[in-house]
């Protein structure tokens, strides 16, 4: 003992300092603990907890004002109702004002840095610190009336306005009352001015990011015009509403006596080229009052219970998304859950998340997995009501985006190989009668091509009934053209012999290219010198071989791509080429679209294909017929995002280049330094080779996206003008799923296009161009307008 105490003395007590420093980090992380978690797991009303820990951060505010100030700005920005701040404020007023001040702080930074969904939950913390007697009223009138002010602007986007409209109206149920008590005169005012901007904005993108074409049995409405007829209807009901938690009010003998701080004067900061605001949205309806007639009845589409449920839903997920079930049990845990019919709410707000376009703001699998914590959370009772949504959606599917259709498809198929794939299959016997293009039979086709993926092919024929045999996929099996007796006559039949024993001999590339030099092209009489131009029956004797021996999986496949790679160069080496290579393949692999799609993405990889080669394949008249097939466009996706990563990849690299080369200038600018000169040639040469590589990638990125677009105005003009030759509907399955196709292409790629708009508007989307066609590029323009 005394060794250690001398030691620590000649030490200058630095064991103690440790302990010290040790103690403050055990009581931050206490600290932290009980502001995130105030409420959860306890006997205690809400009230009280909120009370004691008042209590506790008053006393730990002299030695942790900041940590505390920084948590209670960021972890109540989705829990607003428990936050103590009023408590806080009664008690120190001088931590309110600092508080107030954090806040405001926070919101411009998040205004600057385009983080605008989380500066909406600010606002409406900010607006419920009124109800607290934190912030005056007049101060936050003053703030929304510089909100809607932006309406006034001119020359910026309309998405700039929508978003300070938004952050204003949807504040309003927790604060409106208190509002229009204190300022009524100039609430009306804004309301007007509110009103009028309504009343004048563009709506020509509402089209392209609805669920459902068809407002029946619900109509689809644009998000502001819904939340606009809620908090009118909230108005006209002298702003009473049922849901919102207001914890608050056991303490108003103690607010009403506190000081309250005015807030300091706040102009939106104003619009630059830089500024991403969000899209505008849809609001997804699926369920009303009778589809639940023995529970609690579902507040209507225009009433602001609604809107704030799930409101608090998409809270919950958006907060605990990453632990799905931390996240199911704080959604079947929702406050008032007795007085709604809180499944049908979460099924509801699940997929209205998950059909969400132009994304939705998780990844797809999240909610599948949501959704089946949540099924096991509530054995009783979700099931049913997910069983009653799947029956809905599958009977709106004449109307639904394909591309909700493309996410049904796989939330359901993954979701049944979760269930043993028990449905009550027989229940969807209509769609056998249907035309086989029709959206139930292709939707039913799509679901098992899926649930095979996630199991094999005869467990698919035994969940499914007999009769539903027309709509199972094919054995995926490898077809290999020369394998029979039949094939003989077939031209290249004897090479591809002697290529499936050089193959099995573990042959060289030359010993390959010795087999194939003598192969005659179709094409020409004299092939030339090298015997290597593009001859379809090399690439196909030598595509169809090769594949044929590797079909056992996908790593004997990817091993005679890489072993052979040479080859498939050489034999590609031209467009024609490189297009014939996919065609090929496709043959052999027709009845196995997975296959297919991992075979493509290796080739793209490694450079056999390119994406334009790709895009090209995909319009080709060989796909005609799996045009509107799932996988085919899963492939095109793919192949785009390829190369638009490509393209950030070197851009990456030459911004990082020039960086180094700033920092070398700077340190030979401080040390006036002259040995650099040789570094900085060595540098600069190195930015021109890749400021190359940005222009030749940027170029070939452009190129994707006008083939694309090219091949959609042929074949949706080929079938405009065929339809009116024909004195037939336009409107047919396929038209329908081409069209918005092209939408799909917009929507998903909308960040990377938006570089290339002058150039599609001058050279594709002209005024000549059929208005069917014409106005999905309108609408696209219209998102960000």
């Amino acid at each position: 003992m005394s060794r250690r105490r001398h030691s620590d003395e000649n030490d200058g007590g630095q064991p103690h300092k440790r302990r010290k420093t040790s103690d403050a980090n055990e009581t931050e992380d206490h600290l932290e603990s009980l502001i995130c978690k105030v409420g959860e797991k306890s006997a205690c009303s809400l009230e009280s907890n909120l009370e004691g820990l008042a209590g506790v951060l008053e006393a730990d505010l002299p030695n942790y004002k900041s940590k505390i100030l920084r948590l209670l700005c960021t972890v109540y920005v989705c829990k607003r109702f428990m936050n103590p701040v009023g408590l806080l404020n009664a008690r120190n007023y001088n931590f309110g004002g600092e508080f107030v001040e954090a806040m405001i702080r926070q919101l411009k930074e998040s205004l600057k840095a385009n983080n605008y969904n989380e500066a909406v939950y600010l606002v409406r913390f900010l607006s419920d610190l009124v109800n607290c007697h934190v912030i005056a009223a007049p101060s936050m009138v003053a703030m929304f009336e510089n909100f809607v002010s932006v309406t006034q602007e001119e020359d910026v986007p309309q998405v700039r306005r929508d978003w300070y409209v938004y952050a204003f109206l949807s504040s309003l149920p927790w604060v409106g009352k208190e509002l229009y008590e204190k300022k009524d005169a100039e609430m009306d005012r804004i309301f007007a001015n509110t009103e009028s901007y309504l009343k004048r904005r563009q709506k020509t993108h509402v089209p392209m990011l609805q669920v459902w074409t068809a407002d029946k049995p619900h109509p689809q409405e644009e998000y502001l015009d819904c939340l606009w007829a809620q908090i009118q209807k909230l108005k006209k009901d002298r702003w009473q509403e049922r849901h919102i938690l207001r914890p608050y009010l056991a303490f108003d003998s103690i607010l009403c006596e506190a000081l309250q701080h005015n807030l300091p004067p706040f102009t939106p900061p104003p619009h630059t080229e830089d500024s991403v605001y969000p899209m505008p949205r849809v609001i997804f309806r699926m369920f009303d009052y009778t589809d639940d007639p023995e529970g609690p009845v579902m507040p209507g589409s225009h009433s602001v219970e609604r809107f704030v449920i799930e409101e608090n839903l998409h809270c919950i997920i958006k907060s605990h998304w990453k632990e799905r079930k931390t996240c199911a049990a704080q959604l079947v845990s929702y406050p008032g859950k007795n007085k709604i019919p809180l499944n049908y709410h979460i099924v509801e707000v699940i997929f209205a998340e998950l059909f969400q376009l132009p994304a939705p703001p998780h990844i797809d699998v999240m909610y599948t997995t949501l959704l089946i914590e949540l099924c096991k959370l509530q054995p009783g009772s979700l099931p049913q009501v997910l069983a009653q949504a799947t029956e809905m959606l599958y009977m709106r599917l004449d109307t639904m985006n394909t591309t909700c259709v493309d996410r049904f498809i796989n939330w359901f198929s993954h979701h049944l190989s979760n269930f043993q794939f028990r449905w009550s299959w027989e229940d969807w016997s209509d769609c056998l009668s249907q035309d086989p293009e029709s959206p139930k039979p292709k939707f039913v086709r799509e679901v098992l091509e899926k649930c095979m993926r996630l199991s094999y092919h005869q467990r698919i024929l035994d969940i499914v009934p007999p009769t539903f045999s027309a709509l199972c996929p094919a054995n995926p099996t490898c077809i290999y053209k020369y394998g029979d007796e039949s094939s003989n006559s077939l031209p290249g039949h004897s090479v591809a012999l002697c290529l499936a024993v050089a193959f099995k001999s573990k042959a060289t590339n030359d010993e390959i290219f010795s087999i194939l030099k003598d192969v005659p092209n179709p094409n020409q009489d004299d092939d030339d010198d090298e015997g290597f131009s593009f001859n379809p029956l090399k690439i196909e004797v030598f595509v169809q071989t090769l594949l044929h021996l590797a079909a056992k999986s996908f790593s004997h496949s990817f091993s005679a791509l890489a072993k052979f790679h040479e080859v498939f160069k050489t034999l590609a080496e031209s467009d024609e080429g490189k297009l014939h290579v996919l065609r090929v393949m496709f043959e052999v692999w027709r009845n196995h679209p997975q296959m297919i799609a991992v075979l493509v993405d290796k080739m793209i990889r490694t450079q056999i294909v390119d994406c334009a080669a790709v895009a090209n394949w995909i319009f080709s008249s060989e796909l005609s017929r799996d045009f509107t097939r799932l996988f085919v466009w899963e492939i095109l996706h793919s192949t785009i995002r390829k190369m638009n990563k490509h393209v950030l990849k070197i851009q990456k690299e030459l911004e990082e280049a020039k960086e180094k080369l700033a920092r070398q200038h700077k340190r030979r600018s401080d040390d006036d330094d002259r040995s650099s000169d040789r570094k900085d040639g060595v540098l600069e040469e190195q930015i021109e080779r890749l400021q190359e590589k940005v222009e030749s990638a940027q170029s070939e990125q452009k190129n994707l996206f006008l083939v694309i677009f090219q091949r959609f105005i042929m074949i949706l003009t080929e079938h405009l003008v065929r339809c009116e030759t024909d004195g037939t509907s336009v409107l047919t399955p396929w038209y329908k799923n081409c069209i918005e196709r092209l939408q799909q292409i917009f929507l998903q790629h909308h960040q990377i296009i938006q570089q290339y708009m002058v150039t599609l508007e001058n050279l594709l989307f002209t005024a000549e161009l059929d208005p069917h066609i014409l106005a999905v590029f309108q609408q696209f323009c219209a998102l960000q307008a």
